[in-house]
């Protein structure tokens, strides 16, 4: 599956509602670690909605984070995160849910399924830079 594929799975299953939108992103990029989707499902579970109440940052994000640190075995991943954010930032409007959501002045931002899909796009794109060329990611 090549990554605009697996954004779009993130998304079928965010919208599915057995996902939140950390789990629809870790579950997606299972293959790029060495654990479970269900693992991930599990680790994943409370990192939605903001961290439960839509003042932090967006679970679709963290869950791009999380990857990104598993991948890279926690070497350098305070930089990729980084770009990661800042990419998110830029295509999302914000990476906190609350504003986000609307939540704080009536203006949707970007919706849940629109986060999940840049989150997987960008740690695509941002991990490619910095595994190479070669990496599946890329195609």
């Amino acid at each position: 599956m090549d990554l605009k594929e697996k954004a779009e799975k993130a998304v079928e299953l965010k919208m599915s509602g057995g996902y939140n939108c950390s789990q629809a992103v870790t579950a997606v990029l299972a293959d790029e670690t060495t654990l479970t989707e269900e693992q991930l499902k599990q680790i994943a579970a409370g990192f939605c909605a903001g961290m439960g109440n839509l003042e932090a940052t967006c679970g679709a994000l963290i869950g791009a984070v999380m990857i990104a640190g598993m991948k890279t075995e926690g070497k350098g991943t305070l930089k990729i995160a980084r770009q990661i954010q800042e990419a998110f930032r830029e295509r999302c409007g914000s990476i906190k849910c609350r504003e986000l959501k609307t939540v704080t002045d009536g203006k949707v931002l970007c919706p849940c399924e629109e986060c999940v899909r840049n989150a997987v796009l960008i740690y695509g794109e941002v991990m490619s830079k910095v595994i190479g060329e070669n990496s599946p990611l890329s195609n």
